[in-house]
Formats: C-alpha cells, structure tokens, sequence
C-alpha cells in the first residue's frame, strides 16, 4: 500500500488542569498547576501523609451515567471522555467500521479496581468479588470500549510501554494509516493510578518529588533542584485520519502527524542507556520519517519528569541531535500522567503547532534552572511561527518514542533558533 499522509482532526482530553482540551490548554498556557494535596484519603497521619499528586480537575465519572460509571475503572472513564470529546471535535466521521481502530495505551490499567476488589476479597470473601472486576482490571478494556463504542473493528491496541505508552498508541495508529490497514484511529493513552501502592512504590525507588510542601511547585523539570516526578492521572486522545479520507469528507485539520521514531535502549529496566542512545535512535527517526532537519523544529516538547538522572540524560541526547535547542516541559504543571503521559503531550504540541506558541515551563526562574541541562528551556510562553514540533516519551524498560507534528495549512519558514 501507499504510503499516507496522517493528520489530527479530533482532540480529546481530561487532565489535572482541566476536563476538556479547551480548559487544559488555557490554563498551561496560563502558568496554573493542577497539582494538588492530600490525595490520599486515609493516610493523613501515616508515611505517605502530605502525598502530592495531579488528580484530574473534574471527575470523570460525572460525564457518565452512574450505572456506566460503577462499571468502569477510573482509568476507563477518562478515555471514555476524553475520545468522545475527541470523537465530537473530528465531525464524528463517517467511516467504514472495518476501517476504523482503536489504539489507547496505558502504563499500569485499572490497578484501582484490583486494588479494591483485593480488599473486598479480605475483608468479605471470594463471593463479594463484582463479577465484572476482570474487565475492569484489564490494561486493553480501555481500548476495547472505545472499539465497542464506535464500532472499530480494523483492530483493538493497547501499547504497555510504562510511560511512552500513549505516544506508542499514537505512533501505531499513524502506522496502521501508512500501511493503508486503516483510515481513521482513535488514538490515546489513560491512565488512574495514584494509589497508596503505587505511590508508595515509587516512593521507595526515590523517584518523586520531595518538593511537597507547595503542592503546585513540586513539580521542577529542568531545576537544578529538581528531586523528582509528580505522578498524575487523565487520558487524552486523537483522531488520526488519512489525509485523503478527511480531505474526501471536508474534515477539519488541526495538525500533520508528520513523523513518529521507537527505539529501545536494550540497557535497564528504569535507568536510560549513557549515552542516551535509544533516546537518539528515536528523535531522529521521527525526523527522517518527517523529512525535516533539526533546525526546522520549533521546540522540543521534552520528557523532564523532573528526576535528576532523567532530564540530565535527556537534555544529553536533546543536544546530541538539535544542539542548543529551545524545550519545554508541560509536566511542570500536569505532573506525570504516566501511560497518558505522551498522549496529552502530543495533543499540546498540535495546539502548538496549530497556535503558534510555546507554552510555558512553570516552576522555574532563569537562575533556576540546572546549568547542566545547557538547553533554551521556554520559561515563559513565547508566541512564534512553529512549523514542526517535536515530541519526547520515555518509559521505563528502555522504551523510546518521538512524535514529530507540523503545520496542517502551509509549510512556515524554517525556524532558528
């Protein structure tokens, strides 16, 4: 088959800084936080008292039916939200169901379920157990409810690549578009996992942030004090589309999914290859499918979870491929969405691309930021012609994905940086 052009023409999201893509996208251009306190009721006296974390700013169980709701697993509500926002946004497409798919990733899938139907196990035995706690735990139920729900049937994908999961979604959609396998995927990733274990799990390898006693400065990618990562929940999703479909229907485009690179470090289970290699491999893959020169990049969307390793390393690789690039780093503000985290950082970059801008990076001051990460971090928002950007998700295993979108309505002039 022909090789695709694949574009965006839906937007879906519910995030720590808002329910819906409009409310996100003005508060993180805004400078807000939607990093929150005391999220873990129960434990305000105990060792994860003070637990700071992006809790999604509306519940998602409000835009369901209660009967929809209690059968769902948080982390199912919000990409139920977040794709019919999405499936809403692209014109609600007429397709060919045998060429439509569905692809939403997720890093850790309905842990809260399994959580609470262990307890209910303990405490009440096996016959208490809901009947429906299989399909409520399951990491691909997300995907495969989106399938059902718009009757996809040119496949069902759920990508588990920690927190490179929703941009491998992304990346596969626009995969099954260029082989001509699909002409229109809803593509996303979801997450809810902010749960005693988890937090107390990712606690104990030292990975989040210590900064907790101003729940909206905890999150510092790119500081020079930066001690780790805010684990947040919400799902964002996509409408990829080829272009000859959407152009056959009169379809909206808000941005080109111009290029998309994976690459595996094949070193550890959570610390990145030195060197960067993997991250690397994939930034300029991204690029070569994209036919772009780095110097016709915008900005770098970076991972910056704010862990020291990892944005050191990052930044390493950033510079190995662009030079002295200008980034910037959403999670500042959403903390870490984990498995949707590439999700809605790929959304922001085709609001930024679309709107010509580079939101800000919260947190920061000029002096703040780490010498060593030598890059131009957009601490401020900046208001200028982006004709591509390029976008990073890193998982743990080693696992690499950039995303790389452009101008939907014409070539702009090469930027310089």
């Amino acid at each position: 088959m022909g090789w695709n052009e694949v574009v965006v023409t839906g937007l879906g999201a519910i995030t720590p800084l808002g329910g819906d893509v409009r409310s996100t996208w003005e508060a993180l251009l805004a400078g807000e936080s939607g990093i929150r306190g005391n999220v873990l009721p129960g434990h305000e006296d105990g060792e994860l008292a003070g637990t700071v974390a992006g809790t999604m700013a509306i519940d998602p169980a409000t835009y369901l039916s209660p009967v929809q709701a209690r059968r769902l697993d948080r982390s199912q509500q919000a990409a139920l939200v977040a794709a019919a926002e999405a499936w809403a946004d692209a014109g609600a497409p007429e397709v060919d169901p045998e060429r439509l798919a569905s692809a939403i990733g997720t890093g850790i899938g309905g842990v809260q379920t399994l959580l609470e139907q262990d307890d209910v196990l303990e405490l009440s035995g096996a016959r208490r157990v809901s009947p429906r706690t299989v399909p409520m735990l399951m990491p691909n139920a997300a995907a495969a409810l989106i399938s059902i729900a718009y009757g996809a049937r040119a496949g069902v994908y759920t990508p588990v690549s920690a927190c490179s999961s929703g941009a491998e979604a992304i990346a596969l959609g626009a995969r099954l578009i260029r082989a001509g396998e699909a002409d229109v995927v809803i593509a996303g990733g979801t997450e809810a996992a902010i749960t005693p274990v988890t937090v107390a799990g990712f606690k104990q390898t030292q990975a989040l942030s210590r900064h907790t006693a101003e729940p909206a400065s905890a999150s510092r990618p790119f500081a020079a004090d930066r001690s780790g990562f805010v684990l947040a929940e919400g799902a964002a999703v996509l409408v990829l589309e080829s272009a000859e479909h959407a152009a056959a229907r009169g379809a909206r485009v808000h941005a080109v999914l111009a290029g998309a690179g994976i690459a595996a470090d094949a070193h550890h289970i959570t610390a990145p290859a030195p060197g960067g290699s993997g991250q690397i491999s994939a930034m300029r893959k991204a690029l070569a499918q994209a036919g772009l020169a780095p110097e016709q990049i915008g900005h770098i969307n970076a991972h910056a979870t704010g862990t020291p390793v990892g944005d050191a390393a990052e930044s390493r690789a950033i510079r190995e491929v662009f030079g002295h690039a200008t980034v910037t780093a959403p999670k500042a503000a959403l903390g870490h969405l984990f498995g949707a985290a590439g999700a809605i950082e790929a959304l922001i970059a085709v609001l930024s691309v679309k709107h010509d801008v580079i939101p800000p990076t919260r947190n920061l001051t000029p002096t703040d930021v780490d010498p060593d990460i030598n890059l131009d971090v957009g601490i401020q928002r900046r208001n200028v012609p982006q004709q591509a950007v390029l976008s990073n998700s890193f998982g743990f295993g080693g696992q690499n994905v950039s995303l790389v979108i452009t101008d939907a309505l014409h070539p702009k002039a090469p930027n310089t940086r």
